[in-house]
């Protein structure tokens, strides 16, 4: 029988015939392939149980460990660096545990965050693919959530003989993390490890369209062809906008029901869509949310900014609370898409809403996988009803949508920090505060009562009262952020999702003006026409109508959101302190009058 290394910890979900196991353990493969991307060992206690296939690395068949001896330098070189990340791991998880229980603190990741993508000022222009790369790791959300713009499906589209493997399953994840810190540091990790792992995070412009040929490809092209489908844009009262469609809809995710397979060795959680036009449901696992968002994501990316979804989860994904805040997401998620005119428009989009059996789905998967209309390409379907702009004017406009995204990114930055902070004093110091005040007022009472004097009767069960409803406070005091701040801290999430999307739509609005900006010298050497030149800058105006009409969009969602959610919070806090203080003025009223 085969041997294997365990690569990273895995903790068995109880009932699932799982088999815990530990970082650098050897374990013996008793099946290589129960599917799913699953396999079954056992460990040196005789324990057997189901493993994930990416946990592991398989042994070579003369049993020698590749990690102890025999390797080159170039591989010893690859170890070191791996052992580096490692070390960077472990450190960041022992910083982890200093931090606040992520049961009262849902946010905790979102403060230790960097500030990823705007870390430079430098990542606003046409810079090499490794630049694109390095943002890339630097702001991952908390362990909900990768970065808003990193590829999260499978390396490849695969064959619809793989679409039945559980992407729920850890196949396609990757460990679960405390915080994003050690998240990034085990994602190097793992990343240095299995090269070839679908856990990979991949920068935008490794997809098709996204890399510079692409952006060559659609500014260069002598004549580019009439798509079918059409994207307009038109001018507005505030400028470019999109085309809005005549009957908006949502779409109600609700009804998560555990589902299994391989005859109940793994178990998934199903969601039921209902959109409201149609209100038709159609049932969809979370590993059909990822297609969908790796679709949109290829497809509109470079115009549109596609936050990420809920990341995956290896352990603790069938509890109840994990569940709930899924669906919640998932939710909000769905209707930021649906709120969208171009995304819920699209085919894509409403083929996934509106299937009506397998055959139809895997259908419009297959189409939309070919779909050669990606990356920068997506603007040769737009068109701007309204005049040529010249490139100054262009640039104009792009660097006053990076400012604004910016300073956003760090303004919606601080308050997830400040709101953090708040919420760990309400669920954590300030009850406790309220319940030492109410004890030691009902301590205090009892002294008085041992005293044996008469007159003080009422004074003692007033003093009493009072105690006990501090005590009642610091329980209303532990729940409130549940209430308000929950949800102010929610939408602030969506947006830091939607502004960590931005680098990369403004870094390829930058590549395409430099590349305008070249264009004179190519025009001076007779590799491209004066008329190359004229398409070239009709063509960045088209991408800039594009950038005005999506940033018009982003500003009347973000007006009516913020105006929504922080009313919520304002009246909420209204009702929580006319609370307090009715309770306060209950026990005022106990005590006797002198």
């Amino acid at each position: 029988m085969d041997m294997a290394r365990v690569m990273y910890d895995f903790a068995a979900e109880p009932g699932n015939n799982e088999l815990t196991v530990n970082e650098g353990e050897i374990i013996t493969i008793t099946n290589p392939d129960v599917g799913g991307g699953w396999l079954e060992g056992r460990n040196s206690k005789g324990e057997r149980g189901l493993v994930p296939t990416d946990y592991v690395e398989i042994l070579p068949s003369d049993g020698k460990d590749p990690f102890s001896c025999g390797n080159s330098v170039a591989d010893q070189a690859f170890l070191d660096s791996l052992s580096a990340s490692a070390t960077q791991a472990n450190s960041s998880a022992a910083n982890s545990n200093n931090q606040v229980s992520s049961g009262n603190d849902p946010w905790s990741a979102w403060s230790s965050s960097k500030s990823g993508n705007w870390d430079s000022t430098d990542g606003w222009g046409a810079k090499p693919e490794g630049a694109a790369a390095q943002r890339n790791t630097s702001n991952n959300w908390d362990t909900a959530f990768g970065h808003p713009q990193a590829y999260q499906g499978p390396a490849t589209a695969g064959d619809d003989d793989d679409w039945d493997e559980d992407w729920d399953d850890p196949k396609a994840a990757a460990p679960y993390f405390k915080d994003s810190e050690s998240a990034e540091a085990g994602a190097a990790q793992r990343g240095n490890s299995r090269a070839g792992s679908s856990s990979m995070k991949l920068p935008l412009n490794k997809f098709p369209g996204f890399a510079k040929p692409g952006m060559e490809q659609y500014l260069l092209a002598k004549q580019l062809a009439k798509p079918k489908e059409k994207i307009p844009i038109i001018v507005g009262d505030y400028g470019p906008m999109w085309v809005y469609p005549t009957s908006t809809f949502d779409c109600v995710v609700a009804d998560p029901r555990k589902g299994s397979k391989m005859y109940g060795l793994k178990s998934y959680i199903e969601y039921q869509l209902t959109p409201t036009n149609t209100n038709r449901s159609v049932n969809h696992r979370y590993k059909h949310f990822d297609w969908l968002y790796e679709r949109l994501l290829v497809k509109f990316g470079s115009a549109i900014p596609i936050p990420s979804l809920p990341d995956k989860q290896v352990t603790g994904r069938f509890e109840e609370e994990f569940i709930k805040m899924r669906m919640e997401r998932l939710q909000a998620w769905v209707t930021r898409m649906c709120r969208h005119p171009v995304i819920s428009e699209s085919e894509v989009f409403q083929q996934f809403l509106n299937f009506r059996d397998e055959k139809e789905w895997k259908t419009g998967k297959r189409k939309a996988e070919k779909d050669e209309l990606v990356g920068v390409m997506i603007f040769s379907t737009m068109e701007p009803e309204a005049p040529d702009l010249d490139l100054l004017e262009i640039e104009q406009k792009c660097d006053a949508v990076g400012k604004f995204t910016k300073a956003m990114d760090d303004g919606v930055k601080e308050l997830l920090t400040v709101g953090q902070e708040h919420w760990k004093r309400c669920t954590g110091p300030l009850p406790k505060e309220y319940q030492k005040i109410g004890k030691a007022l009902q301590s205090l009472a009892t002294v008085f009562s041992s005293s044996g004097y008469q007159g003080e009767t009422d004074l003692n069960a007033a003093i009493t009262e009072a105690g006990k409803t501090y005590e009642e406070i610091a329980g209303l005091v532990a729940e409130q952020p549940k209430k308000d701040l929950h949800f102010l801290m929610e939408c602030n999430h969506e947006y830091k999702g939607f502004l960590g999307c931005f680098p990369d739509i403004i870094g390829a609005h930058k590549a395409a003006i430099e590349k305008v900006k070249e264009s004179d010298k190519l025009v001076a050497t007779s590799k491209i026409t004066p008329q190359d030149k004229q398409n070239m800058v009709k063509r960045v105006g088209t991408m800039s109508y594009a950038l005005q009409a999506e940033m018009n969009h982003f500003h009347s969602n973000r007006i009516y959101d913020y105006n929504s959610v922080i009313r919520l919070y304002l009246e909420q806090q209204v009702q929580f302190y006319e609370t307090i203080a009715e309770k306060l003025r209950q026990a005022l009223g106990r005590f006797p009058v002198m």
